[in-house]
């Protein structure tokens, strides 16, 4: 029972707290990771891969991966309603309130406050992901070599994305879905991944 109460006091707080969508949860992610152990760091970088490229909402698809892997079906619904009630409480009563307050200053500057907020959880969140995928600290650490350190497979794949994404004319304009697909399909050809 207590696994259920923590996984939806754990998630409650990310809900409530990242504000700016699915990869501002991320650092609330790593700090789950650290304080309960459910998953490592590989695994959180192989969630947001699937999160991002499966249909729904970051934050709750990763929640629900981590409520199952963690409890099970039930744990998987405890911990997405953890992630989203927060955000059900808050609508309710900005709902509320609203039409009373929509034209306030203060209230259109605290929204306009909270963008360079959401923007800097994000960027932590997109370089802490970075990171992950392109350096190996634990292999650089155990070896001391600088060619450990630096995922050369990964600096590959990440300049192909880019070039096909940015740079080749007949590719860039393709829907993401097909550049999703394709990563997709090279992560699990050549076993990519964090865990």
């Amino acid at each position: 029972m207590m696994i259920f109460v923590r996984l939806f006091f754990e998630f409650f707080k990310a809900g409530l707290f990242a504000i700016g969508g699915g990869m501002a949860t991320l650092p609330f992610l790593y700090n789950i990771s650290d304080k309960t152990g459910w998953f490592t760091y590989g695994q959180l970088a192989d969630m947001v891969a699937i999160s991002e490229s499966t249909p729904g909402p970051m934050g709750v698809n990763m929640a629900t991966y981590v409520g199952f892997t963690t409890a099970g079906p039930a744990g998987a619904v405890i911990a997405t309603l953890g992630l989203i009630t927060p955000s059900i409480i808050v609508i309710l009563i900005i709902a509320g309130f609203l039409k009373a307050f929509k034209t306030n200053k203060y209230v259109q500057n605290a929204f306009y406050g909270l963008r360079p907020a959401s923007t800097g959880l994000i960027a932590a969140a997109g370089l802490s992901v970075l990171s992950l995928v392109l350096l190996h600290k634990d292999a650089f650490a155990a070896s001391g070599k600088i060619t450990d350190l630096i995922s050369i497979r990964s600096i590959v794949l990440l300049a192909v994305l880019y070039y096909f994404t940015a740079v080749c004319k007949k590719t860039k304009g393709l829907h993401p879905v097909a550049f999703i697909a394709a990563s997709a399909v090279i992560g699990v050809v050549l076993r990519f991944g964090g865990v």
